[in-house]
């Protein structure tokens, strides 16, 4: 008996060291990051400049000499620093496999769940995430999704032993998925009457509902309480966001005006006809996450690279946008996502902001993160290339709150397996 007992705790310790994720441990003492270009993330660029880190915060950034007393040095002559990147709109944490439905966890039975908390849902020991995180991203919103109201969203942090480690900053947002109002004529596409039918029952469902959560949110002592209407307090009293998925002109602007009814200033998720109607959102002072510029035209009358040309059509008009895309591991294509807008008209360091700064306001987060300024927490990624350009990205370090984290990952180690197999060179 105690024989099966101790191998029964060997095996559990032994599963524990292969399937955990390696943590990085709090910093120790002073970092200073010296002779570096850096990337500021408001648009400014900061060449042959020194960082200086303490107890996980930016207390310096200085083209001047620093004191190095007692500070670990590190040279990082030719390289970049960068703000660490946000992504807006993700998975990350909620799915590991898509084809396998017991490793999803991003929805729930029903269509009205905003008392759902997608943080407690996170999963730490994703193999997804040191994959993204090697490449830049260090926070990102992991939303959930699936019916109407699917929850509420939280900014995590890539690095930590669970989700109380993880969470930087909870409950950010709810979602609101806007019923589809375009009616769709492909064959699989049920009757345009049937959509037509469908989209106003949803609308009603939504209204009636808000209408309810917005009286039971002007009693002082309910009678019963209600988790659901418990939840869209924080929306109504402003203490939290809420996102609406919309994609279409109509969509945008009919969901804006009902949201404005309720005294809610919305952000727009996905956006992809934001274009047209981007006047309308800097006139109503609606934020954009515009998701997978990587995308082909929505109609056939857009022209073949509008997708790449929205980032710069929103900067222009003066809309707050940031750049996302969906899923869990796509997350890692985000600084390039942001690259391709540098290509069609915006400056490099005004597509670095997509991702980083900008991201941050629209999250709320903007006084604690998304540049490289002092007071900040130290978010920082390092590269000895542009981080925008796939090309030329090869980062060598990152630092969350001052934590060095582990750049390594499970594609990294098959890399290095098959090589060494192979003896290739």
């Amino acid at each position: 008996m105690k024989k099966n007992i101790f191998l029964l705790l060997v095996s559990i310790i032994f599963v524990t060291q292969v399937f955990a994720q390696k943590q990085s441990t709090k910093q120790s003492k002073k970092i200073i990051l010296k002779s570096a270009t850096v990337h500021v993330g408001n648009g400014s660029v900061l060449n042959n400049a020194n960082v200086v880190i303490d107890n996980g915060k930016i207390t310096e950034v200085t083209t001047n000499a620093v004191n190095e007393s007692g500070a670990e040095v590190l040279d990082l002559k030719g390289k970049h620093i960068y703000p660490g990147l946000i992504c807006v709109d993700s998975r990350l944490g909620l799915e590991e496999i898509e084809a396998v439905r017991a490793t999803i966890d991003y929805s729930e039975v029903g269509e009205l769940n905003p008392n759902i908390r997608s943080v407690i849902a996170y999963n730490t020991d994703s193999k997804i995430i040191p994959t993204v995180r090697s490449n830049g991203v260090l926070l990102a919103l992991s939303v959930p999704e699936g019916g109407i109201i699917p929850g509420s969203s939280s900014v995590m942090k890539l690095d930590g032993w669970n989700w109380e480690d993880a969470a930087y900053k909870m409950d950010v947002a709810t979602q609101l998925n806007w019923p589809s109002m375009r009616v769709r004529n492909a064959w699989w596409a049920p009757p345009a009457d049937e959509q037509r039918k469908q989209s106003a029952e949803n609308m009603d469902m939504i209204k009636r509902f808000f209408d309810e959560a917005k009286a039971y949110s002007q009693l002082d002592k309910p009678a019963s309480t209600n988790l659901k209407f418990e939840a869209m307090k924080s929306i109504f009293n402003g203490s939290r966001k809420l996102f609406i998925s919309a994609s279409t002109a109509k969509e945008i602007t009919s969901s804006i005006l009902f949201a404005e009814s309720y005294g809610i200033t919305p952000v727009i998720l996905g956006a992809q006809e934001a274009y047209m109607v981007a006047d309308f959102l800097k006139e109503h002072n609606v934020s954009v996450v515009y998701t997978n510029p990587h995308s082909l035209p929505a109609t056939e009358d857009e022209d073949i690279d509008m997708p790449y040309k929205v980032a710069k059509i929103l900067k222009d008009k003066g809309v707050l946008y940031a750049l996302s895309i969906n899923g869990s591991w796509q997350q890692r294509n985000l600084p390039f996502l942001a690259g391709t807008t540098a290509a069609y008209g915006l400056t490099k360091e005004e597509a670095l902001q997509s991702i980083t700064l900008n991201a941050a306001k629209i999250l709320g987060i903007d006084k604690t993160t998304g540049s490289v300024e002092v007071g900040k927490d130290a978010n920082l990624v390092i590269s000895e290339g542009d981080i925008l350009d796939m090309r030329t990205s090869q980062i060598t370090m990152a630092f969350i709150q001052g934590a060095n984290i582990d750049l390594d990952n499970k594609q990294k180690e098959l890399y290095r397996t098959y090589m060494e197999k192979y003896k290739l060179k």
